[in-house]
């Protein structure tokens, strides 16, 4: 929810918030990679199979089973898995080498891959992204999202929390197709209007597990909630970001990850049932070529139907071309933070006050001089001491975070040995970013530099003093207007990207790090909440770019309630221009070393809801513009497989380069001759207007745009521009960054424009 990513990360919230050493699905977190789950080995594999549509003459499934072998399994199990007919025309079935073989020789035969496992990558933000309550303002103009539906694949949802009370929502638009499953444990209503699995076997129910999959359609479209927090942290009352919209549930994630054939099953069911917008939270650990990318061509399907996919970075940064989820049709969306902190202080003793942050807080001693000897040392710097306790107890410990399995024991055996307290330092990677976690009570998160600061003065007292360095921690609750903020999270997935750089990735960033949002009761003894109609709910904090993109997807809603008709390429863009370049403090966006954050961590910029909806000019973009860019950037096979229309095939279209693609950003190479790239704009602002080009770039870049002035005169009237940019690398830079505005009164349509050194795919 707003004070409350496909991207699955799990491992580590398992620990942080259910206290148990077991893999958690759906939890898109920065410790965890991205990975494959590995099964047990067995001659036979589940492979998604893309074959030419039945003949009107003959069924969908018996068309299907027509490829198969007619015989079950050695085990008995049924081949064919899940059937498609939106995504694509085709299924997903259980094979032996020699059988899927045996499949590709038979006519009307496209393409075969493998199945693979991807993992799952509040009360405040609606207030932090201008979002308030009130005759003026965003939500009240746009409805709050109703009649929006959203659609969420993800690990499943409990029904029951006061998040999903339909108080205030009207009943579902008359379009919608959709339904609770038989049998399902989903209590749907005019809020929770959908709720289907798509793994176990079947319609086993939609509860969920893990809780991801609540945490995530709360954020996006929760009602609202009074007296909602965690242990009274981050209290207030929560909200989604479109309160008013419609929630389908689509399970298609278990706790041991979400199989691609499970997430098509949930994108085809989605788009028959009519949903508006998709939230998917989950992704792979690299990017693959968009036709090997069930999510890619998935969501081409959905867009292709109007529909808006919104998707997770991926949670493998801050390494470069570590995003996921990067193909132009999708919402591609980063982490950041917002300007709310869990502060709990390290108070050294004749030293400098050190702020932190800590997820369990304990009142404050009643003795606040109560001082306790603190130690480090460099050789067991991982906290390495087991239960010594003749070592640590009495003591706070200085420890540096390691992988999250090992800082849990470590630190669990500390305390059982009597240790006085922790104080976790975060690696030099983390830098600023402080992931809460459930740790237990006593232990306080710094930053890195912050750990700096403590390590000299408890190894520099003990030289310079025989008493030994002291601390103690003050507890201070939630406090907010922290800065800076916005910043990205180290985690947060970075372009370029690997499979198309010419296209700028991720697109937006949107607030993921320590977020409160719904959570199932039976996964944690979290605060309870009751909502004013009755009944009981909890509320959790935690991480990802799983967090961030339902409020993308909640904005989406938002605008797609204001403007019903615009293309997903359009809202996409209205999110994009008119999103914040600087953070709350005016200055430029920092990343996790509080170092300026470049364009392929930030996209865009920070999403601004309130301006999304009065854009001023749109960037917008067809099925043939997508089909002509795949077919220069992969070819005629894998643009067939994606957008399956032989009236567009690559013989009759045009190819269009990455950099030529009508995008609301710019990437060029980094070239001392001028490269020229064309872009047209659509007036869905004032009829009669005139926008003036406003260029802002370091002076080793040079960027020309004519014409340099657009005169409209008619809502929806379209004007092409050439933007030509030379200039060359200075100090070791490999991109050079600056931007270009159209100008009209107070509508400011900003884009990005990247120059980057080696980049010769055009």
């Amino acid at each position: 929810m707003a004070s409350l990513s496909f991207t699955c990360l799990l491992l580590p919230f398992l620990f942080t918030i259910l206290r148990f050493p077991a893999p958690v699905l759906s939890y898109v977190s920065p410790d965890a990679r991205l990975r494959h789950v590995q099964k047990e080995p067995s001659r036979y594999r589940v492979h998604i199979v893309l074959v030419e549509p039945p003949p009107e003459t003959d069924t969908p499934r018996h068309h299907w089973e027509s490829f198969l072998p007619i015989t079950l399994t050695d085990s008995g199990e049924q081949r064919l898995v899940h059937s498609y007919t939106e995504v694509f025309s085709g299924f997903a079935a259980r094979l032996t080498d020699s059988e899927l073989d045996a499949v590709t020789k038979k006519p009307g035969f496209v393409r075969a891959f493998p199945d693979r496992t991807l993992q799952l990558a509040t009360t405040h933000t609606p207030a932090f992204l201008g979002l308030t309550r009130g005759a003026a303002g965003f939500w009240n103009s746009s409805g709050y999202g109703k009649g929006v539906i959203v659609g969420l694949l993800d690990s499943g949802i409990h029904a029951a929390h006061p998040s999903f009370d339909d108080h205030g929502v009207p009943p579902p638009p008359a379009r919608w197709k959709g339904a609770c499953a038989p049998g399902s444990a989903a209590r749907c209503n005019k809020k929770l209007i959908g709720a289907r699995s798509f793994v176990g076997g079947g319609d086993d129910g939609v509860s969920d597990d893990a809780g991801h999959g609540t945490h995530t359609s709360s954020t996006a479209a929760g009602n609202f909630v009074d007296g909602a927090s965690r242990d009274g942290l981050s209290a207030g009352t929560a909200a989604g970001i479109a309160p008013g919209a419609h929630v389908a549930m689509y399970k298609v994630c278990v706790l041991e990850g979400c199989d691609s054939s499970a997430i098509l099953a949930g994108l085809d069911a989605a788009i028959k049932d009519g949903v508006d917008v998709l939230s998917i939270s989950l992704g792979g650990s690299v990017s693959f070529p968009f036709d090997q990318d069930p999510i890619a061509v998935g969501a081409f399907s959905a867009v292709s139907k109007g529909v808006v996919v919104v998707c997770a970075a991926g949670n493998s940064g801050p390494a470069p071309s570590s995003v996921v989820n990067d193909a132009p049709w999708i919402l591609t969306v980063a982490a950041g933070s917002v300007d709310r902190a869990l502060e709990a202080d390290v108070e050294l003793v004749n030293g400098p006050h050190v702020a932190g942050e800590a997820l369990t807080q304990v009142k404050n001693s009643s003795s606040p001089n109560k001082k306790y000897p603190l130690l480090f040392s460099e050789e067991r710097r991982h906290c390495q001491f087991g239960d010594d306790s003749s070592i640590v107890a009495g003591k706070i410990l200085v420890c540096e975070a390691t992988d999250l399995p090992t800082e849990m024991s470590n630190i669990r055996d500390l305390l059982s040995a009597g240790a006085a307290g922790v104080v976790l330092t975060n690696s030099n990677t983390s830098g600023y970013t402080i992931v809460v976690r459930d740790y237990g009570p006593g232990v306080v998160q710094v930053s890195t530099a912050a750990g700096v600061n403590i390590t000299h003065y408890a190894t520099s007292t003990r030289r310079r003093s025989s008493s030994a360095a002291a601390a103690f921690f003050t507890f201070n609750s939630t406090v907010l207007g922290a800065r800076p903020s916005p910043t990205v999270a180290s985690f947060s997935g970075r372009g370029p990207s690997a499979v198309t750089p010419g296209v700028l990735k991720p697109d937006i960033l949107a607030p993921g790090l320590n977020i409160l949002a719904a959570w199932p009761p039976a996964l944690g003894e979290t605060e309870t909440s009751s909502s004013s109609s009755g009944g009981s709910g909890r509320f959790n904090i935690i991480s990802g770019t799983s967090m961030a993109t339902p409020h993308i997807s909640g904005v989406v809603a938002l605008v797609r309630s204001a403007h019903p008709d615009w293309s997903p390429a359009a809202i996409k863009s209205s999110i994009l221009t008119t999103s914040d370049a600087v953070d709350t403090n005016g200055g430029p966006i920092l990343d996790e070393q509080h170092g300026k954050a470049g364009a392929h961590a930030t996209g865009a910029g920070h999403v601004n809801p309130t301006r999304a909806a009065d854009p001023g000019l749109v960037y917008d973009l067809s099925v043939p513009e997508y089909a002509a860019y795949l077919c220069a950037l992969l070819g005629d096979r894998a643009q067939a497989t994606i957008v399956r229309n032989a009236s567009l095939s690559c013989s009759k279209l045009p190819k269009t380069a990455e950099a030529q693609l009508n995008y609301p950003t710019i990437t060029v190479p980094l070239q001392p001759t001028p490269f020229t790239v064309n872009r047209t704009v659509t007036n869905v602002g004032p009829a009669a207007s005139t926008y003036t080009a406003k260029v802002d770039v370091p002076g080793s870049l040079k960027v020309q745009v004519s014409p340099a002035t657009l005169v409209f005169s008619k809502a929806g009237e379209k004007k092409t521009f050439s933007v030509s940019v030379s200039g060359q690398a200075t100090g070791g830079q490999d991109v050079v960054q600056g931007s270009l505005s159209w100008v009209s009164g107070k509508l400011v349509v900003r884009s990005p424009v990247l120059a980057v050194a080696g980049l010769n795919r055009f």
